[in-house]
């Protein structure tokens, strides 16, 4: 595990990564979390490590996603998460949730996590379309890897960031400092591949595509994606409420973004 900082360091370069499986790989955002100059530090709190309580420690947390539901109140880890993601949020450092991490905040702050009404799922590339208030973050459109049966509602603290066709909420941010997005930018071809094995039996419900369709929407639109993650992150993470950042205060952000545009 790479060195960390300490709680006296008024600047923390570690970012902290919750996965839900023990073979969960955090794929390109680790990655380019390193390449950005931060360490990583990996919890596995599914399977038994404690949650940190020490938010100073960080420059950031994500908590990402995996195969339960965040509806799971049987699971002793998602009612943990759900009433820990509060506090992380509260403590000013920029916290990202991803997939099942957006949804546990989303129930945290008060939304809701359901099925499709018709049953349907986002397993492949689609189109999510940034809002007014979602610009500095995100493209006026892109088509990015998700693979879901459920969604969140925008909690009524929040904003929308993005939308979609299927399930039309797909990014929120709230308190100045927390994002919430329904899709993978960490997904990694190699993740992909696996997924489509591992998750066979998900390609038969209504909406997934299929591989040939994954390979050749990963060949159109992954490039993009690649391109545009590391000043995601990097916006994501300059939202330090600790050192006075908040959601669409950067004006420099808002240029990025159009100019990725």
């Amino acid at each position: 595990m790479p060195d960390t900082q300490t709680s006296a360091d008024p600047s923390p370069r570690t970012v902290l990564l919750v996965v839900h499986q023990r073979l969960s790989d955090p794929g390109r955002v680790g990655l380019r979390l390193r390449t950005l100059g931060y360490n990583v530090e990996i919890c596995r709190h599914a399977c038994g490590e404690p949650l940190p309580t020490d938010m100073s420690r960080y420059a950031g947390v994500t908590v990402f996603g995996g195969p339960m539901s965040a509806n799971d109140d049987h699971e002793d880890f998602i009612r943990n998460e759900i009433a820990w993601i509060p506090s992380v949020v509260e403590s000013g450092v920029p916290f990202l949730g991803i997939c099942l991490g957006a949804q546990l905040l989303s129930r945290a702050a008060g939304g809701a996590v359901a099925e499709h009404p018709e049953g349907r799922v986002e397993i492949g590339y689609y189109p999510v379309r940034a809002t007014d208030a979602g610009k500095a973050f995100f493209p006026d459109e892109m088509r990015i890897f998700q693979w879901h049966r459920e969604g969140f509602t925008t909690p009524e603290t929040a904003t929308l960031l993005a939308t979609g066709d299927c399930f039309p909420e797909q990014a929120f941010a709230m308190n100045g400092n927390a994002l919430a997005i329904q899709f993978h930018p960490e997904v990694t071809e190699q993740m992909n591949r696996r997924w489509l094995i591992g998750g066979a039996a998900r390609l038969v419900c209504p909406g997934a595509q299929q591989p040939h369709e994954h390979h050749a929407a990963r060949r159109n639109h992954d490039p993009f994606v690649d391109g545009w993650v590391d000043g995601f992150l990097q916006r994501w993470l300059d939202l330090d409420r600790r050192k006075g950042g908040a959601v669409g205060s950067s004006a420099s952000a808002t240029r990025e973004s159009e100019q990725a545009t």
